[in-house]
């Protein structure tokens, strides 16, 4: 009895989808004093004994606002719940309008030291449009804490761009974007090179015909994640490691993946507030055009 038993939960196993086993998803609401509220990922594996980095995905203006489940629309925990595994603590935090606060995102990454073991020579950031350019200023206030970040058809404000010579950084705008014009990249690349010409740790992609959506899939890419892993501030001379090829990969963003909407048996959140009407994050794109493309997903 007991091995026909433990046979029906083996078949079971391998029937039930295994983002379902997937390490939870927690919302966290007024626990960091004049902070953000934020979405918390912790990893399989994490423990007190074995530290873990951590990633910061910041969103872009459509999602700002005080419904934590906006910030699933698109992104890394939107990736995460459909089946991307990233070995790392994941916060992303929700802004409630206005540009990005690198000292309130930084203090989201404080409660993670807190209450985690996190190994600090492993904080990354990466955004897009608005959480573009607070990608790039939280790794230009704090780029001796800040081991790699990306900022995806944002721009830059604040003072100390130059100090971002120090971060490795990976810049992706669009020729097409009509939302946040590529000046505004080309705008922090020539800060850099006017404090620094080699720039040398800066990794600057001016991508034709990309408009202002593409950029969201390389959220759902694994290499996304494995470029800012593969960065520590352990690293002798911090170099930048090599890019991947943006064009192929973002063929290939969503392969893997659980289409289904976020459960709400996901998160805490979603058991004790009032479900929003569930939006998808990306479009469906079965044409070879639109994948030439690089597809066309909303994300601001």
């Amino acid at each position: 009895m007991k091995t026909f038993i433990f046979s029906l939960l083996a078949i079971v196993s391998l029937l039930i989808p295994s983002s379902l086993f997937a390490s939870k998803i927690e919302a966290k609401q007024g626990v960091v004093k004049d902070g953000y509220n934020f979405w918390f990922y912790e990893p399989d594996g994490a423990s007190k004994e074995v530290a873990k980095p951590v990633v910061i995905f910041l969103h872009g203006a459509s999602l700002c606002g005080n419904d934590l489940n906006r910030v699933k629309r698109y992104g890394t925990i939107s990736a995460i719940e459909k089946g991307r595994s990233i070995d790392a603590f994941v916060v992303a935090p929700q802004n409630p309008g206005g540009a990005w606060n690198p000292a309130k995102v930084m203090k989201v990454v404080d409660w993670v030291r807190q209450n985690k073991n996190v190994d600090n020579s492993r904080i990354y950031v990466l955004g897009m449009s608005l959480g573009g350019y607070g990608a790039i200023d939280v790794a230009a206030a704090y780029p001796d804490q800040i081991a790699a970040a990306m900022s995806f058809c944002g721009g830059g404000t604040h003072k100390n761009i130059p100090a971002l010579n120090d971060v490795p950084l990976w810049i992706v705008h669009g020729t097409a974007d009509r939302s946040v014009s590529i000046s505004e990249s080309d705008k922090v690349v020539s800060k850099m090179k006017a404090a620094n010409a080699k720039a040398p740790r800066l990794h600057y992609d001016r991508v034709p015909g990309m408009n202002h959506s593409q950029p969201a899939r390389f959220f759902y890419l694994d290499e996304s994640y494995d470029w800012l892993l593969s960065h520590s501030l352990n690293d002798a001379g911090r170099p930048i490691s090599p890019t991947f090829d943006i064009t192929a990969a973002s063929l290939h963003a969503y392969s893997g993946l659980n289409h289904s909407k976020s459960r709400a048996a996901s998160s805490n959140y979603a058991k004790t507030t009032k479900k929003t009407s569930a939006k998808k994050t990306y479009a469906k794109n079965n044409s070879s055009k639109k994948r030439r493309n690089g597809g066309t997903v909303k994300a601001k």
